[in-house]
This record gives structure tokens, sequence and C-alpha cells, in this order.
């Protein structure tokens, strides 16, 4: 015979108790059943746990042996069933998000200071991959959810747009042109430029490339590279110059600066990616909530239910 947490909990109250009768009101039940769960937890371990006296109930030997136990995993109990409520409520548990170096400026610091206030008992892990690599990672399950910049993404992920921002011009700051107020992109096109590496986002290689045949040139591609912040330090460097999203000139970079483009019309577009047919977790719509708190109501709208 198998024995239960129904009869570690009469076993712990007579135990505690020391009289059968005050162990049953304790545990709203009466005593004949308190008396049975006693007699088939002890012929399930196989020996007497308890010795009837004539002011109530003692431990023999063996129970008084068992009870430390039977407390521990009672409460070990307690406790997994208080884990499995907060996390299904989105009170605990663990999130892994990727990010794009950028957003380092563009909001992510501020988002996960107040989710962390608000949600002390979550965590979350951050893992800084480009938006190919999101997507990638996504679909292999090793994240949660991914901050990407891209206008589009693969069948199987839901996303939600969290901001837009221009691009802009960025120029060493000794650029002849660094002190534009806005620059129209035909004047760049004798510069080298540093972009974004097509392999990792043809997207916005193709849109930069585009936009610069509209302005009546093919830009002189010198560096393509894998992050957005290292296309910035390579213009510190005096190495060319590059189209980025607006957001990086929170930065900070020195020996760089970003100017308004004039005549042309490039955004980048930031989205929150999941897995499609996973509902957002109660952990991930509650941080969902709090980055859509600086975002357009209109972002709010496209949470899940």
């Amino acid at each position: 015979m198998s024995f239960d947490l129904r009869h570690l909990r009469c076993f712990v109250a007579v135990a505690e108790e020391q009289h059968f009768g005050r162990a049953a009101q304790r545990l709203a039940m009466t005593q004949p059943p308190l008396s049975v769960a006693i007699r088939q937890l002890e012929d399930a371990v196989g020996t007497r746990l308890v010795e009837r006296t004539s002011r109530g109930a003692a431990l023999s030997a063996a129970g008084q042996a068992l009870l430390p136990q039977a407390r521990a995993l009672l409460a070990g109990a307690a406790e997994a069933a208080l884990l499995a409520r907060d996390v299904g409520r989105g009170a605990r548990g663990r999130l892994r998000i990727g990010f794009v170096g950028s957003l380092l400026y563009g909001g992510l610091p501020q988002w996960l200071r107040r989710f962390q206030a608000a949600q002390p008992g979550l965590e979350v892990a951050l893992v800084e991959l480009n938006s190919q690599e999101q997507l990638d990672a996504l679909a292999r399950g090793e994240l949660d959810a991914g901050f990407v910049l891209a206008r589009r993404v693969p069948p199987g992920l839901q996303a939600v747009t969290v901001q837009t921002a221009p691009f802009v011009a960025c120029l060493p700051a000794d650029h002849p042109s660094a002190r534009a107020r806005r620059l129209p992109l035909a004047r760049l096109r004798d510069e080298p430029f540093v972009l974004f590496s097509r392999q990792v986002s043809p997207d916005y290689h193709a849109r930069i490339v585009d936009a610069c045949a509209a302005a009546g040139f093919d830009p002189r591609v010198r560096h393509e590279l894998r992050h957005w912040l290292s296309v910035v330090a390579l213009v510190s460097q005096g190495m060319g110059v590059a189209i980025v999203p607006a957001t990086l000139a929170r930065a900070g970079m020195t020996g760089v600066v970003f100017r308004p483009l004039a005549g042309a019309e490039l955004s980048s577009v930031l989205q929150c990616v999941w897995p499609q047919g996973r509902p957002g977790t109660p952990a991930l719509q509650a941080l969902l909530r709090v980055v859509f708190a600086d975002a357009a109501p209109a972002a709010a709208a496209q949470l899940p239910p």
C-alpha cells in the first residue's frame, strides 16, 4: 500500500496535537477516518508510528524519525504548488529575451528597471543577438521573445510593433557636412559607406541601397558589419559614413555626429516577436505592458488577450 500527502498531514497533526480528537478537529474531520489514515500510513511504511496513551497519543521511535521528513515533504509540496501558481499568473519565472544592441539606447534599460520593480519574482535573462539570429533562436525555442529591427517576420512568429525611428546620416565629427542641419543623401555620393551586413539584414541593406539609388548614386560600400553599434564605432574612426537608426545618437559615442536626412523617407521598425500559436505567457505579457507604456496605445491593443 502506498501513501500520499493526506496521510502525512494526518500524521503530522496527530504528532503535534498528541491527541486524535484534537488532531481531527484541526483537520476538520471526524476521528474514525483519521485513525484509518494513520493505520494506512503505518501499513505503507511497515511499522507502528503512533502509540495511543491514556492521555492521547505519542510517537514511536519510528514516528519520531519520520516527523521531520514528513514536515519537509509537506512544506516542499506547498512550495511547489505556490511556485506553479505564481508562474501561472506571471509572478515568478524566467524570461529569455533577445535584443539588438541599439535597443540599449532605445528604452530597454528603463523598461527592465520598471518591470523588475513591479515583478521582483521574475528573472529576465538578456541575450544580445542581431535580428536574424534572434529569429533563428526563436524558431529553435531558445528564446521566449525577441526585440528585432524588421518590418516583416517569418511565418510562425507573432509580432507587435513597439516603436519606429527615422534613419539618419552618421558622419565622422570632422566631416565637411557635420554642421549641416539636414543632409541631402546625394551629398554622400562620393563617400565610402559603412553598411549593415546584407547577410544579417537583407531588408535594411536593400532599403539603404535603394534610397541611395533614388538619390542618384550607388553607394561605395567599403565595410559591412553585423551590429549597428559596430557601424557607428567604425564611422567614429573616420572609416566612412553610414545611414543608421536615430536611436543610436543616444549611445554617446565620441568622434561621430548624427544628422537628419533631407528628402529620404527611411525608418527602422522595432518589433517584439514570439512564437505564434503559443499564447504569450503571463510573464511575457507583464513585460510587454511595461514596454507599451512608452509606446502608442495602438500597440498595446495588439497584445494577446
